[in-house]
C-alpha cells in the first residue's frame, strides 16, 4: 500500500466533524490582535527623529567635516 491511500484511510477513520473554520475561529482573531499590537508599536516610533531637532542640528554642525570627508556615509 502506498502513502496516499494510507492517508486517505486515516482521514476516513478520523471522521470529519464538519467545518474546521468554525472550530478554530480564534486563530484569525489572535493573529489580528497580535498584528494590531505590532502595528501600534511600529506607529509609536513614527517621527522620532524630528522630536529632538535641536540635538540633530547641533550634531550635524559638529560633525560636518566628518560627514563631508566620507562622502557617502558608510
Amino acid at each position: 500500500m502506498s502513502f496516499a491511500p494510507l492517508i486517505a484511510f486515516a482521514a476516513e477513520e478520523a471522521g470529519g466533524s464538519g467545518n474546521v473554520m468554525l472550530e478554530t475561529w480564534w486563530y484569525p482573531v489572535v493573529a489580528l490582535v497580535v498584528f494590531g499590537a505590532l502595528a501600534l508599536v511600529t506607529l509609536s516610533y513614527r517621527n522620532v527623529s524630528n522630536r529632538h531637532s535641536q540635538k540633530a542640528a547641533a550634531y550635524a554642525q559638529e560633525h560636518a567635516a566628518d560627514l563631508a570627508q566620507t562622502g557617502h556615509g558608510h
